[in-house]
């Protein structure tokens, strides 16, 4: 079982108030990618009181310590998901804003491939793919 945000705060002794632990609460039952809107959206259905300026803050404290990541994806807002250690590859769908989380050992391979190909060791890398979803009859 995975470490929940709030875990990951007091592992790094990062200060949970009653509300910055409703906000860390929320983005570890988060599913997908929320921006600050979103959040405080879900956060102020538990917590009327929260404001977007402490969500807003929360957010960039959490990122600053190293518990959630910061993604900003072409056309729109800065999304943030939870930091794991598992390395994925994000697609992004340009009309919806859905966004899928995937591995591909093929893609992992060739990526490494290249940096060799060019004489480098690769250490990092981030992909994000954009697309749009087919009609069922294009499959």
């Amino acid at each position: 079982m995975s470490e929940t945000i709030e875990q990951k705060c007091l592992a790094k002794g990062v200060k949970l108030t009653d509300q910055r632990r409703i906000i860390a609460q929320v983005m570890s039952e988060s599913s997908d990618h929320p921006d600050v809107d979103e959040l405080y959206n879900r956060v102020s259905k538990i917590d009327p009181k929260i404001s977007i300026a402490t969500v807003y803050r929360t957010v960039k404290l959490f990122e600053e310590s190293g518990i959630l990541t910061k993604h900003e994806f072409k056309g729109g807002k800065a999304r943030y998901e939870e930091l794991n250690e598992g390395h994925h590859d994000h697609l992004i769908d340009v009309k919806t804003g859905e966004i899928i989380e995937f591995v591909d050992e093929e893609i992992e391979k060739l990526q490494k491939k290249v940096a060799e190909k060019y004489g480098y060791t690769l250490v990092d890398h981030k992909l994000e793919l954009y697309g749009v979803k087919k009609k069922s009859n294009e499959t």
